[in-house]
């Protein structure tokens, strides 16, 4: 099943470390979002939340709780969760009811109230856990992941600190721009090299903080925006939440080791780049069709990777491209106009739908000093856990 939803509304809950529950956050963002489309809540049909693994059971079924935050209305209701996809596994859920024509107007809703410093596995003893296992076994927290996807970086493509230290300034620059981001200050790249080694090549200012935080889209059939006066929405093409395939040959979390490539060859597209093309083949585009993209940086040399991942240059070229001043705004394709994870830090499940949330101000023309000339194409991308991930194409 094919086909274009409307995005009729976007909204957020600025990102920081308020002290306060989730619920709150989201309730804030569904509120925005659905002022942002001209709806009332009682005209919404279906409503799904992202799941946060924080807040006891009403984390976990979140399409129910921010539901009853809302009122409740008779509403259907789903709850999703695939760790940092969840706000994107979300989307594609509400973009198949509305195809489906199980419901006209869909509101979507993520929102965390992450804790201090690190993520760290949930509790208990789980020796078939493989996220437990590198918590527990290696003492390998996600910065130290980081860095050594950083390290390969520089290994084989060449990549400097420098590079890395270039997309913090990039990013930083955008984030002082948008007044939903938690770091709105822009850094040099001399204070991102004098900042605090954390997981070595990177620095302090090279990975994203954790964050509370909301985002929420409120989605609908293109008949449906139309009948009510949006004549040109914002329009959602395309989804791709495809799983890796056997084997692979790097090591993504929560894995410990790669896949034998001994008796089988390592496939032919690593998983994040599969993610890509999956989406523009169902939206018949291309990357050359770009206007923006938002991608996952959760540190500096990931967002480097994202670039070759999504085609916008070669392999090894990513730290090439951001030199060119490529991805910087007047470049040929701006990346993380929103000033990214960098400037907002992770509220898991809220962060695929903030990215969905930027790319629509961008494609309708409203983002603000952020704004990229004449944009008409965006796409998103991220990853979580086990093999999920995503990448969201929408148009104008």
């Amino acid at each position: 099943m094919t086909g274009d939803v409307a995005v009729l509304g976007a909204g957020m809950h600025p990102w920081g470390k308020w002290g306060r529950g989730f619920v709150e956050y989201g309730v804030a963002a569904a509120r925005a979002a659905l002022a942002d489309a001209g709806l009332d809540w009682r005209e919404v049909g279906s409503i799904v939340g992202a799941d946060t693994v924080r807040g006891g059971y009403p984390g976990y079924v979140a399409g129910a709780t921010f539901a009853k935050a809302l009122g409740w209305q008779g509403a259907r209701v789903t709850s999703v969760y695939a760790a940092c996809a969840s706000g994107a596994q979300a989307i594609d859920t509400a973009r198949v009811q509305i195809l489906a024509g199980r419901a006209d107007v869909v509101l979507v809703v993520g929102a965390d109230a992450a804790p201090k410093g690190f993520f760290r596995p949930a509790g208990g003893d789980r020796p078939d856990d493989p996220d437990w296992l590198r918590f527990r076994v290696l003492g390998a927290t996600n910065p130290t992941y980081f860095g050594l996807y950083a390290r390969r970086r520089m290994a084989v493509h060449g990549d400097t600190t420098e590079d890395f230290a270039q997309v913090k300034v990039k990013n930083a620059a955008l984030g002082a721009l948008n007044p939903y981001a938690r770091y709105r200050k822009r850094v040099t790249a001399e204070e991102v090299a004098a900042s605090a080694v954390v997981a070595d090549p990177l620095r302090l200012l090279d990975i994203c903080a954790t964050s509370d935080g909301g985002a929420a889209v409120v989605l609908s059939s293109v008949e449906y925006a139309r009948r009510h006066g949006v004549v040109d929405p914002v329009r959602i093409r395309a989804v791709s939440t495809v799983t890796p395939r056997y084997p692979t040959a790097v090591l993504d979390l929560p894995d410990i080791a790669t896949d034998s490539a001994v008796a089988v060859e390592p496939a032919t597209e690593p998983f994040r780049a599969s993610l890509a093309r999956v989406a523009y083949e169902e939206a018949g585009i291309g990357p050359e069709d770009l206007s923006v993209a938002e991608v996952y940086d959760l540190s500096t040399a990931l967002e480097l990777q994202w670039y070759e991942d999504l085609g916008l240059c070669g392999e090894g070229e990513g730290a090439k491209l951001l030199r060119e001043g490529a991805t910087t705004p007047g470049g040929r394709i701006p990346v993380n106009t929103s000033g990214g994870l960098a400037s907002f830090g992770e509220a898991v499940p809220a962060q695929a739908i903030a990215q969905v949330c930027e790319v629509t101000w961008q494609l309708r023309g409203t983002a603000g000093d952020r704004q990229v000339a004449g944009a008409r194409v965006g796409i998103t991308a991220n990853q979580g856990l086990f093999g999920h991930g995503s990448a969201v194409i929408a148009v104008r």
